[in-house]
């Protein structure tokens, strides 16, 4: 059964910094695609970025380019966001998600597991 494992979440202050980990296990890591998404209270879920399995390709929300950075160890079967530069608008549940064909993408019917969640809050 594959599972993912998302931690990393935390209080900080603007301009703080984070580093979210998805550890993913059951699966064969290298050929899934990974993607994070958060979801604010009284929000939709959005896609925040994801990296395929092959060329380990990524893209970033217009929201969060140039501040945060995703990235994958696949010895380790984790992918990581880093998030530098936080704002108070970045506070949400940030989820990450397995795509098994290994594209990912936006859309969150795309991917086939979901990680529970890890709270970001960014205050003052």
């Amino acid at each position: 059964e594959v599972q993912l494992q998302a931690s990393g979440g935390g209080l900080v202050q603007p301009g703080g910094s984070l580093r979210l980990s998805c550890a993913v296990s059951g699966s064969t890591f290298d050929d899934y695609a990974i993607g994070w998404f958060r979801q604010a209270p009284g929000k939709e879920r959005e896609g925040v970025s994801y990296i395929s399995s092959s060329d380990a390709s990524t893209d970033y929300a217009d929201s969060v380019k140039g501040r945060f950075t995703i990235s994958r160890d696949n010895a380790r079967n984790t992918v990581y966001l880093q998030m530098n530069s936080l704002k108070p608008e970045d506070t949400a549940v940030y989820y990450c998600a397995l795509d098994v064909v290994g594209r990912g993408g936006w859309a969150p019917s795309r991917y086939n597991y979901w990680g529970q969640g890890t709270q970001v809050t960014v205050s003052s």
